[in-house]
């Protein structure tokens, strides 16, 4: 007989089934402990390694789950059958204490599983509900678990436990478990067979893996299957969010910084609704003002931009329906004011961003969907704005993200589903030879969307999001262009934010904007808003943070 048959006999539920497959999740996780849980009638037993019990939480449940946490520590998460409040339970000193106790979901549950995150070590808990209908919580850091922080004695009211989605499993849910390292959820649905979900609350997608396999059986093909692990990409943590856009569904989409000339803290963040048109936020992630100018999809701006003998800081977007430029005007105190509408004869306007070029003034790259990018410059004569073409390319597909590095005179592009290209600028800012730096492939994957060069000091670097995987890819942004690594932007529980996924534009500045954002600052869309569940924003990061998780060993190859 094996250990996991043992395992599987010695646990005093009230269905077998489900306590398999809770300990064949813990298995595939976490050593052995010296001594072990067990779940009875009259509550949680703790037991040495010749069986005997050392202590016993006294509560009624049928559905547990454990984990040890990276100290080391063995938590249990069970549902009170009496009340349907979910306890936290935890090891210590050869003792059970609760650590936490939240209200339950508001629907009937059916099976109870937990997933320690193995990138930022955060600990969670899927709910499956007899429906169909399930919630993934968030607990907490491994080792700071959020909760009430109240004994079973406190008499204390049950704080709710904080939803990072809901989500469609399977009605009548035989069982579940995660493993941790493969990202997956397993679902036992009888008479159909085993379901794999993606645990990743930022990400969707299920598959039948084990169709017709009998309930009985779940545990035994999890034991038996090898585990996947997905490569980990380091986390960077955000430090604040913008308040929601405007607009539902997919509305928000491209960032630009501007830095005040004199207070950087005051400095401002523009951020476009696709749909409504475009924002202000301060570095809190306040909105500041709001320009209804409709859809525009792309943002970007520069400072000290010189016209005569008066300096301008400009910003400009692409208007979609306009099939135009939309420019605009920032003050000294970051207020945003249109100036002009600048057509471009494009037929889908959508990418843009700029540059200051040789002579002072500004130039303008636009994209459209067709592949075709055209450099437009921008004149002001007799108090009035207009703009001329001055050069022109095309690319076999569609590009969206760009930006321009004027010290390294140079254009870096996306083209979606092929790859980064490179552009050199001539002596007159002109677009001129082009290549492919990076080919989509392991490291960047399609979409290529927004990208930014931070230069400082210590260097330049360009960070590229590769959305089809939720991650940023980080290269030298001067020849030969090396690879640094990857990150993806996780939660930050401790200030309520959401991870980041499937974004669409970036911006980075290399300006010290004080406090965390000394060394500058990364800002990302986030093409899911989850927790809450709402519409879509932007997360902003420290470069501290991004510098941080590429310079950890070995974390660009993994």
């Amino acid at each position: 007989m094996t250990m996991m048959k043992k395992t599987i006999r010695a646990l005093a539920v009230s269905t077998v089934l489900a306590a398999a497959i809770s300990m064949v999740g813990f298995s595939a996780h976490a050593a052995t402990p010296k001594a072990s849980l067990e779940l009875g009638k009259s509550g949680l037993r703790l037991l040495d390694d010749k069986g005997q019990v050392v202590d016993e939480f006294g509560v009624r449940s049928k559905r547990w789950d454990r984990r040890q946490l990276a100290d080391g520590t063995t938590v249990a998460l069970l549902q009170d059958a009496d009340s349907g409040a979910l306890r936290l339970i935890e090891v210590r000193d050869r003792q059970l204490r609760e650590r936490a106790h939240w209200a339950g979901p508001a629907f009937d549950v059916e099976a109870v599983c937990l997933y320690l995150e193995p990138r930022q070590q955060t600990l969670q808990a899927f709910l499956l509900g007899s429906d169909g209908l399930a919630e993934q919580w968030l607990l907490g850091l491994s080792g700071q678990v959020r909760g009430s922080g109240k004994g079973k004695d406190s008499g204390g009211d049950l704080a709710r436990g904080q939803v990072l989605r809901q989500l469609a499993t399977v009605p009548d849910a035989k069982g579940c478990t995660v493993r941790d390292d493969e990202a997956t959820l397993y679902v036992a649905e009888s008479g159909v067979g085993l379901w794999a979900f993606v645990a990743d609350s930022e990400r969707a997608g299920r598959e039948l893996v084990a169709p017709g396999l009998a309930p009985q059986d779940m545990a035994l093909w999890l034991e038996a299957r090898a585990a996947q692990p997905l490569p980990v990409i380091p986390v960077a943590t955000p430090s604040a969010q913008t308040e929601p856009v405007r607009g539902g569904g997919d509305a928000a989409d491209d960032p630009a910084i501007w830095v005040h000339p004199t207070q950087p803290a005051k400095s401002r963040i523009l951020g476009t609704d696709k749909k409504r048109g475009l924002a202000v936020y301060d570095l809190q992630g306040r909105e500041t003002q709001f320009l209804p100018v409709g859809r525009v999809n792309n943002v970007d701006l520069r400072q000290r931009v010189r016209y005569g003998d008066r300096s301008w800081d400009l910003a400009v977007a692409t208007q979609r329906d306009q099939r135009s430029v939309l420019l605009f005007g920032i003050d000294g105190a970051g207020k945003v004011s249109t100036l002009a509408e600048l057509p471009t004869g494009l037929d889908e306007v959508y990418g843009i961003c700029s540059a200051r070029n040789p002579a002072g003034g500004l130039d303008v790259f636009v994209n459209d969907k067709d592949g075709r990018l055209l450099q437009l410059r921008v004149m002001r004569k007799a108090g009035a704005w207009a703009s001329a073409q001055v050069a022109s390319m095309k690319l076999a597909t569609q590009p969206e993200g760009c930006v321009a590095d004027e010290p390294g005179r140079q254009l870096f592009i996306g083209e979606e589903k092929r790859g980064l290209w490179r552009v050199a600028l001539d002596a007159d800012g002109r677009l001129g030879d082009a290549a492919v730096i990076l080919p989509v492939g392991d490291m960047l994957h399609a979409d290529v969307e927004g990208m930014a060069v931070h230069r400082s000091p210590a260097g330049a670097w360009l960070v590229v999001s590769s959305q089809g995987n939720d991650s940023y890819v980080v290269l030298d942004a001067d020849a030969p262009h090396a690879v640094k690594g990857r990150f993806r932007v996780g939660l930050n529980p401790a200030r309520g934010i959401d991870a980041a996924s499937e974004t669409d534009g970036l911006d980075v500045t290399s300006a010290s904007l004080g406090g965390e954002y000394g060394e500058g600052m990364l800002v990302v869309q986030d093409g899911h808003k989850r927790w809450p569940m709402g519409r879509q924003n932007f997360k902003l990061v420290p470069w501290s943070e991004v510098v941080r998780v590429i310079e950890v060993p070995g974390a660009a190859g993994r």
